[in-house]
């Protein structure tokens, strides 16, 4: 036997019967910190290992629980052992402090007042990541949310509702998700008219989707150092009546995106800088009292919002009940990138007019109420002189005016590079001659001597 394998068969005999477990010499608070790595069935497990570790596991700081993977002994839990599991295991934590806390519930029904205790506790402990996602109706612990000072970021898609007090302060809140929560106020008197005040001074991101505010009472959201800001609301949806408005004081705001029926009023203050805007209205026709102040809601969103640089401005159903939108609009100075859709060719000329600077003009699902005369007696956008390179038409139908809007570009575009043609799926089973089509709008006379006309289908192809 040469030395390198005696040594070698030396070393094993030293490993098997006299070496120290090292790794079990290892306090639990590092052992805690490790296994806070792996999902809190696993590290729970680890307790089988020997009597050295049948308590590390309660020094986890970080617990991800998912009931859909969830097996014992090789079979899926049930409900009743998987409550058993969770009740135990925040009954045996050691850790005071929680840094976050995962609960993702999809496949069983649980008691509401089960779920809740299982936050009220997680929160008591001073966490600072909560997530939780759960399908059904819960109470959630209103109280101890607005009292847990330690969160960083906090993620809640439920069905729940969250009783807002008078003021709240989250101090250390860095990201807020929101999505199936309603909002309601701590104070019902129908004369207490005073704003309810969230206050987040750190807050960076904030996000709702599908949340209601129902109340008399205005929200008043202040968030000096918020960046983004994206808010989806259908207030339509409830049969409850809700005049109240949702103010946000954000003056580091740089990116904004609505998406609603615009029931609840948005009133935007000192937020001079955003860049990035996104506005999506989809509206319930049925709801006549609605349509008459529409348009005036309409126009005092986008007014807040004219320092933008880039738009999304999608109206589906607006613009009918609602023509005089783009009568009176803000000049958007520094608008240079603009996405349309259902708009109507009075509006589009507006906002062209009352964009100087556009260098990208996209349309979705067409223009319509245009004709040549209008055409014809319409001033040359400033944008078409100086500034617009970029024209697409996504969703191209053929319609005469929409054939006459692309000649009015091409022939009064004067730094236009390229120009593209989405054509419609449904015409790839026409008998309408593309071809023919095609060399019509290249035999259309060209203002910009460099410009490229692209043809493609709405699938890309």
């Amino acid at each position: 036997m040469d030395s390198n394998a005696a040594t070698m068969h030396g070393t094993t005999k030293q490993l098997k019967y006299g070496a120290k477990d090292i790794i079990s010499q290892i306090h639990d608070s590092i052992l805690g910190h490790i296994l806070s790595f792996l999902p809190t069935m696993e590290a729970v497990q680890t307790s089988v290992l020997s009597t050295r570790w049948i308590d590390v596991w309660t020094s986890i700081t970080n617990l991800k629980l998912n009931d859909g993977v969830l097996i014992c002994s090789g079979k899926k839990m049930q409900k009743e052992q998987y409550e058993y599991f969770v009740n135990t295991m925040l009954l045996h934590l050691a850790n005071l402090s929680i840094q976050s806390f995962s609960l993702c519930l999809t496949c069983f029904h649980y008691e509401s007042s089960q779920v809740s205790a299982w936050i009220s506790s997680i929160l008591e402990r001073g966490v600072q990541r909560l997530e939780i996602q759960y399908a059904n109706k819960i109470f959630f612990p209103s109280h101890t949310l607005f009292s847990c000072n330690s969160l960083v970021q906090l993620v809640l898609q439920m069905r729940c509702t969250l009783s807002v007090p008078i003021f709240a302060c989250l101090p250390n809140l860095q990201t807020l998700g929101l999505s199936g929560i309603k909002l309601v106020s701590d104070h019902e008197s129908s004369t207490y008219s005073k704003d309810l005040v969230l206050s987040f001074p750190i807050l960076k991101v904030f996000e709702a989707k599908g949340c209601e505010w129902s109340t008399k009472q205005n929200l008043c959201i202040q968030v000096p150092l918020l960046e983004r800001f994206s808010i989806a609301m259908w207030n339509s949806l409830s049969n409850e009546s809700c005049k109240s408005s949702i103010k946000i004081f954000s003056p580091h705001l740089t990116d904004f995106s609505y998406k609603g029926d615009l029931e609840q009023e948005i009133i935007l203050l000192n937020t001079l800088l955003i860049r990035t805007a996104s506005v999506v209205i989809v509206i319930d026709e049925d709801r006549k009292e609605s349509m008459r102040r529409l348009g005036f809601q309409v126009h005092k969103l986008l007014t807040q919002i004219c320092e933008v640089e880039q738009l999304k401005l999608l109206l589906y159903k607006v613009l009918v009940h609602a023509a005089d939108i783009f009568t009176h609009l803000p000049v958007f100075g520094k608008l240079t990138y603009l996405l349309l859709n259902e708009v109507t060719g009075e509006a589009l000329l507006n906002l062209l007019h009352n964009s100087p600077m556009l260098n990208t003009l996209i349309l979705q699902n067409g223009v319509f109420d245009l004709n040549e005369d209008m055409l014809t007696s319409a001033s040359v956008p400033q944008c078409f002189l100086s500034s617009l390179k970029v024209f697409q038409f996504k969703g191209f139908n053929v319609h005469e005016h929409e054939l006459l809007l692309a000649k009015f570009v091409m022939a009064n575009a004067t730094v236009l590079e390229r120009m593209t043609l989405s054509t419609a799926f449904w015409l790839q089973y026409s008998d309408i001659d593309m071809e023919k089509v095609k060399e019509q709008i290249l035999s259309f006379p060209k203002r910009s001597s460099f410009v490229m006309i692209e043809f493609s289908h709405v699938n890309g192809s």
